[in-house]
């Protein structure tokens, strides 16, 4: 059972389908699949009756997407959990092989790391010769939410030379205001697809904060292809690249 909708996806990716007896409702991909797996809640309020129910021999998890005292009362019953926290891209290659060795699918997980890794040196030779530029990755309204550089998400921008804001941050997904300083400061405003899903009209409404020589900043992104670690990160990588090199 996987509690975590990139790692969902990942086990997918393995040729695990199969044998995944439950999964969240935000466990989305790929959708021919796991429509046929059972939601048994989110990725915080899960319901441990019907995973009791479901009988799983091992529990995925991460420690930003769950929190801690729902997997504690969930390893009272279930025999096996696996805990995961990549913290940069390459750490994904780590991940893979992890899940490959524990559940013999090593051969896929190899696989996986080659594509990984031509991905990735296919965006530091992109934007090895592009500045370094200074971004605000926005993830949240009402408060507004960023991210620290103590993140994968982070680490992944760093990636392809955007360094995010604040340099400094007192958690790692720290709220902030939208002062004339911290917006001036930033090459690129980032309104993330995920958790809080940001639109057109919210790219509008940030705009009439900005002077109108600053308005291009504002720029939608897909935060799966940002934020999803395991197999979607392979594509992330290439859609970051080409994000990266159509930017001002």
């Amino acid at each position: 059972m996987s509690l975590v909708p990139s790692l969902t996806e990942l086990i997918c990716e393995l040729g695990l389908a199969a044998h995944l007896v439950g999964r969240t409702g935000f466990c989305v991909h790929p959708r021919d699949v796991v429509r046929r797996i059972p939601k048994v809640g989110g990725t915080k309020d899960v319901n441990s009756e019907r995973i009791r129910e479901l009988l799983p021999s091992h529990l995925i998890v991460n420690i930003d997407e769950n929190e801690k005292p729902t997997v504690d009362k969930l390893a009272r019953f279930v025999p096996n959990i696996i805990v995961t926290h990549p913290l940069a891209p390459r750490d994904n290659l780590v991940l893979y092989r992890l899940l490959g060795g524990i559940f013999g699918c090593t051969e896929r997980a190899e696989e996986l790391c080659i594509e990984f890794e031509r991905a990735y040196d296919d965006v530091i030779a992109a934007c090895r010769a592009r500045p370094r530029q200074k971004v605000l990755y926005l993830i949240w309204h009402k408060p507004w939410m960023t991210v620290s550089r103590d993140t994968y998400i982070s680490r992944t921008l760093a990636l392809i030379g955007w360094d995010t804001l604040p340099a400094v941050a007192n958690a790692r997904y720290p709220e902030i205001e939208l002062d004339a300083a911290l917006l001036a400061e930033a090459d690129h405003i980032l309104l993330s697809s995920e958790p809080y899903r940001f639109r057109e009209r919210d790219v509008a409404a940030l705009e009439k904060l900005l002077p109108p020589a600053a308005r291009r900043k504002v720029r939608l992104i897909d935060g799966e292809m940002t934020s999803w670690y395991g197999s979607r990160a392979i594509q992330g990588l290439a859609y970051l690249k080409d994000f990266r090199l159509a930017a001002a």
